[in-house]
């Protein structure tokens, strides 16, 4: 029998219920998860293509960036992007032609990086963290044709995301032989907004990160657990933050200062993390080291657009003890 030990109590544990106060707002949401919606502004047709002396179309960056984000969006292959951009343009009645599949992996290399997606004003609380794509190499190519063994090739694709709207902000692609470290400079620089606080997981943990955050900016807290073997700087009358964790895991323990940092919000840029895998794909198509750069910060804007249009909004519930 269930719970036999606490048979004789049970019927002090009052029975709790949840009911939803927004359940339409909220299945409004869903809905619009499922929904295909595709249009083109009228200022994206103006800037399109132009024609060259022989009346060839000549695709700007903004068709070619059109065309990547439905191949990521999709998870199609070039030629099927080429199909379903020539469709679109198509049922919209226009005169305009798609980019071919080998202009799109062409112009992909040298395609300008595209612009972070707007967050909400004040002060964001950074998430900083890493996670390894595959790339299809030749060591993939001899294991798929032979069954020989090899070691697998990674690209490593490090994220800032806004703690407060889930946002991503910034992101880099490095090999993966880069560590994490290295990569907070290059990141926080891409930010143009205030910065309150940046956490980050124990691989982050070292005087150089503490010395990076503090060169973007005055007064930005970090949050990065120390680790076990970490001693403080030595400087009594001057502690940093570290010796204040330090300090404070010392006399409280480590769960205690968890709880004090509020440091349980990094978990929300390893969710990110998993969105992306999910919504976008573990592996990188492209062959070469730029293009793989480029389809990093495409799937990013991407999983931005998708956050802004088709996020529901959370449940509201209220607690009713019977």
């Amino acid at each position: 029998m269930p719970h036999k030990h606490n048979a004789d109590r049970r019927h002090h544990i009052p029975k709790m219920s949840f009911k939803v106060q927004n359940w339409p707002a909220y299945e409004a949401g869903l809905r619009r998860r499922g929904s295909l919606t595709l249009w083109i502004e009228d200022s994206a047709l103006g800037c399109w293509q132009t024609s060259g002396p022989s009346g060839q179309a000549r695709f700007k960056d903004a068709a070619i960036q059109t065309s990547l984000m439905l191949r990521m969006a999709f998870k199609l292959a070039l030629r099927q992007t080429e199909g379903l951009m020539t469709s679109v343009l198509a049922l919209m009645g226009v005169t305009l032609s798609a980019p071919d599949h080998t202009t799109v992996s062409r112009r992909a290399v040298t395609l300008p990086v595209m612009q972070p997606a707007s967050v909400p004003p004040g002060p964001l609380h950074v998430l900083i963290d890493s996670t390894g794509l595959q790339v299809y190499g030749a060591g993939q190519w001899l294991e798929a044709k032979h069954g020989a063994k090899s070691r697998r090739t990674w690209r490593k694709l490090h994220l800032a995301v806004d703690a407060a709207s889930g946002v991503i902000v910034a992101q880099t692609l490095t090999d993966q032989d880069t560590d994490d470290p290295s990569q907070v400079g290059p990141l926080l620089n891409q930010i143009d907004d205030p910065i309150g606080r940046v956490t980050a997981d124990g691989a982050y943990d070292g005087v150089p990160t503490y010395q990076t955050i503090a060169a973007h900016g005055d007064g930005i807290e970090v949050v990065i657990p120390p680790r076990s073997t970490a001693v403080p700087s030595g400087d009594p009358n001057v502690p940093t933050q570290r010796d204040d964790h330090l300090a404070t895991i010392a006399e409280q323990g480590r769960l205690s200062w968890q709880a004090a940092t509020d440091y349980g919000q990094r978990s929300l840029v390893e969710t990110t993390m998993g969105r992306y895998k999910a919504r976008i794909g573990p592996r990188l198509r492209a062959r070469g080291f730029a293009a793989q750069q480029t389809e990093a910060a495409i799937g990013v804007a991407v999983l931005n657009r998708m956050l802004a249009a088709g996020r529901p909004n959370s449940v509201r519930v209220q607690r009713v003890i019977a």
